[in-house]
Order: structure tokens, then C-alpha cells, then sequence
């Protein structure tokens, strides 16, 4: 849920989030307070939801990378802002305006340092996860007699086998990126310094795929989990129809025809 840090110096920084456009569509949000090793005040929740919202909000914006400054993912909630009933949860979007309610276009994690407990809920509930080779994922709130309520609890079961889930979560334990990416919980793990720099390259990479096609295989990949199989595929066909009748499809067909790259028109 929160951050097992108690940074030293939680001194405001403006702003605390950062929200930068690259090349071909590519929003980076950075967490920055890297003096409170990225912490999660109310401030920060509040505007890392206003990155994602832009994200979803702008046709442009085809991806987003969420990382965080001087070295550090997150290191979960800003404990010292929370003894004062400052909290860094958003209505019905949870951790950082993240946790619950994820953007519809993709989101890739690109973590250095430590993503401890509501770090390592914000990188799970990211699509895609590149980490620095002494990056650290951990939920350690059973230690401080809290519970992962931010994503962990639900997810990591889930995602991974339950003795190892259970051994994560009962002892409050940290991995390490290679293990983590043995897991599956990463994708890629680079030299340290580098997360950055592959978690744009995989963005760029989806961002130059049709955005209606990216952003219903996200959905259809998110819900299938729920939906029984009697239902999948009429579920599935609800969401993907229109992507085929689309002018992207039209346009995906005839630039392989053509040997040409696809101009993407998101209709």
C-alpha cells in the first residue's frame, strides 16, 4: 500500500510529476521527488493522474513510460505525508490515480533502484516492466503491520504461482530484477541506467502499430481473465468488430501491399 521508507527530506517539489512528449507519440511520466525517493504524497497522486488522463485524452499520445527520478522508481507512499491524513489514493482510481484504473493505451514501467510496495504496485499495474539489473521489487507492508492493498495482494497471486505470491507478499521479502524477470513480472532487464532507454525502445515499438488495434487488444488482454469461456469470444468480438472494419485495417493491408510503412489514422 505504502512506502517503507521514511524519506529524509519530503521537501515539495515542483512539479511532482513530470510529463514530456517524445517522437512518435510517446508520453514519459516521471515521478520527481527524488529526495523523497519518489514517494507518493496527495500532490503526486494527483498529478500523476492528470499525466494519464492526458495520455488517454490525446490522439497524439499513442503510449505512455512511467519512471522516476534520481535513480529510484518509487518507494510506495510518503509515510511522513500520510501521518498528517494527506493520502496518496485517488477516488475510484486508487494508488497515484493508477492502481485501479489503469490508462487504455499502453503503459510500459521503466524502473531503476528500488519499486517497493506501492512502487511495486504502480510497476504492477503497468503493461510492460524494464528494469536496471539492480533494480528491487518488494512488498514489505506485512513488516509495518499493513497490507498491500494497492495491487499486490489482488495481483500477485495471480500473476504468479501462490507459494511463490504468498512468500513475497507473508514475508515481506525483496527480489531482485532477474528474478523478478525469471517471474515474468519483467520483461526485459538492462544494465543499470539503462530502463529508460529500452522501455522507450518497446514503446516506440507499439506506438508505430495501429492505435485501434493496440488499444482493443489491451482491453481484450485485461478483461479475458473475467469472462468465462462459454462468453469469450462473443465478448471479444464486441470489442475487436469495429477494428477490422476500420480504415487502419484498410490501411495496414495496403501498406504491406505496397512495401510501405502504414500511415495510422486511429479510425
Amino acid at each position: 500500500m505504502g512506502g517503507m521508507t521514511d524519506p529524509s527530506d519530503t521537501t515539495a517539489e515542483q512539479p511532482p510529476v513530470r510529463a514530456e512528449v517524445h517522437d512518435d507519440g510517446v508520453l514519459v511520466v516521471t515521478l520527481d521527488r527524488p529526495r523523497a525517493k519518489n514517494a507518493v504524497d496527495g500532490a503526486t497522486a494527483r498529478a500523476l493522474a492528470a499525466a494519464l488522463d492526458r495520455l488517454d485524452a490525446e490522439d497524439d499520445l499513442r503510449v505512455g513510460v512511467l519512471t522516476g527520478a534520481g535513480g529510484t522508481f518509487c518507494a510506495g507512499m510518503d509515510l511522513k505525508a500520510f501521518l498528517t491524513g494527506d493520502v496518496p489514493f485517488v477516488e475510484g482510481r486508487g494508488l497515484g490515480g493508477l492502481t485501479q484504473a489503469p490508462p487504455t493505451k499502453p503503459l510500459v514501467a521503466a524502473v531503476e533502484g528500488w519499486a517497493l510496495a506501492g512502487g511495486f504496485e504502480l510497476a504492477l499495474a503497468c503493461d510492460l516492466v524494464v528494469a536496471g539489473e539492480t533494480a528491487r521489487f518488494g512488498v514489505p507492508e506485512v513488516t509495518r503491520g499493513l497490507v498491500a492493498v494497492a495491487g499486490g495482494a489482488l495481483h500477485l497471486p495471480r500473476r504468479l504461482p501462490y507459494a511463490v505470491a504468498m512468500e513475497l507478499l507473508l514475508t515481506g521479502d525483496p527480489i531482485d530484477a532477474a528474478r523478478a524477470a525469471a517471474l515474468g513480472l519483467v520483461n526485459r532487464v538492462v544494465p543499470e541506467g539503462g530502463a529508460l532507454d529500452a522501455a522507450l525502445e518497446l514503446a516506440h515499438r507499439i506506438a508505430a502499430n495501429g492505435p485501434l488495434a493496440v488499444a482493443a487488444t489491451k482491453r481484450v488482454a485485461q478483461a479475458a481473465q473475467d469472462w468465462s469461456l462459454e462468453e469469450a469470444w462473443d465478448r471479444q468480438d464486441e470489442i475487436t468488430a469495429e477494428v477490422f472494419t476500420s480504415h487502419d485495417a484498410a490501411e495496414g493491408a495496403a501498406a504491406f501491399a505496397e512495401k510501405r510503412p502504414p500511415l495510422w489514422q486511429g479510425r
